[in-house]
């Protein structure tokens, strides 16, 4: 099955450079070195060291981000929208982004709700993308 990823259309690097391992163990947004990357299917994804690339090619699947690296309350519209970094969370293990701040306050009114309406959200348009 295609995996529907939120990447530079050109050479298909996920999270915006960003290191998808350092939001679990460091706790903060960090820009990936360009020079330290792995491939997971057809994207590629920074990291800030030698040590992160290993850690997420062992378990990618942990790493990866929610929805795609979408915004999660978009999902939950059906919709694919972009996502500003700084608006990351881990939520209950999951790297969950959002379209801005305001959106992220918005989501978290009521999270639980919006997590499964997300999860629903992004079922569906899995389904409707796979195919392209």
């Amino acid at each position: 099955m295609k995996r529907i990823v939120n990447a530079d259309p050109y050479g298909k690097v996920a999270l915006q450079g960003y290191d998808p391992v350092t939001f679990h163990t460091l706790g903060k947004a960090v820009k990936g070195d360009p020079y330290i990357s792995a491939k997971h299917g057809e994207h590629i994804y920074f990291f800030a060291s030698e040590a992160n690339k290993e850690v997420f090619t062992a378990h990618a699947e942990k790493y990866l981000p929610a929805y795609g690296g979408y915004c999660a309350y978009g999902v939950t519209l059906g919709v694919l929208a972009p996502v500003e970094m700084e608006t990351w969370e881990l939520v209950n293990g999951r790297l969950v982004l959002q379209y801005s701040l305001e959106i992220r306050k918005k989501f978290n009114e009521n999270k639980e709700a919006n997590l499964a309406k997300a999860d629903e959200g992004w079922a569906k348009i899995t389904e409707r993308l796979a195919g392209q």
